[in-house]
């Protein structure tokens, strides 16, 4: 059975492939944690250069984690797709050494449109923060043959 007649599989390549090109995901340590059609869990560590002036996970450092967990769970399947909008609820601080994992979760995918919901976690469970993404199909397919 190849790639493409494997959900699971084509998800995990189309991810493998990604990530290897990712040099923003990669440069702030988030990592891919799991990855299915339609959904991505990915994780980071709040390092010391990630705080802002009150001491706490900066907010960009926070959209960017939920973003690429958007990101990985809408290419998902070998189909390029990049954000059309999105916007993020802060709902409780983060702080250095805290482990955030963001959850994308496809709520809609029609045409070339897509919605996802990302969750923000720390390591306690504590939700951290509320994304949502709306993605556009392009034509073009994430893993060149």
């Amino acid at each position: 059975m190849t790639t493409s007649e494997n959900p699971q599989a084509l998800a995990e390549a189309t991810a493998n492939s990604m990530y290897a090109r990712d040099h923003a995901t990669q440069a702030l340590g988030i990592k891919i944690v799991a990855i299915k059609p339609g959904v991505a869990s990915m994780q980071m560590v709040v390092q010391q250069k990630m705080l802002n002036g009150h001491q706490t996970c900066h907010g960009g450092y926070i959209f960017t984690l939920a973003d690429s967990a958007f990101a990985f769970a809408c290419n998902s399947y070998n189909i390029q797709a990049v954000a059309a909008g999105c916007s993020i609820e802060y709902l409780a601080p983060a702080y250095e050494h805290d482990v955030l994992t963001a959850q994308a979760q496809e709520q809609s995918r029609t045409g070339r449109t897509g919605i996802y919901d990302v969750a923000v976690m720390n390591q306690d469970g504590k939700k951290i923060a509320l994304f949502r993404g709306k993605s556009h199909q392009l034509k073009d397919v994430v893993i060149q043959k």
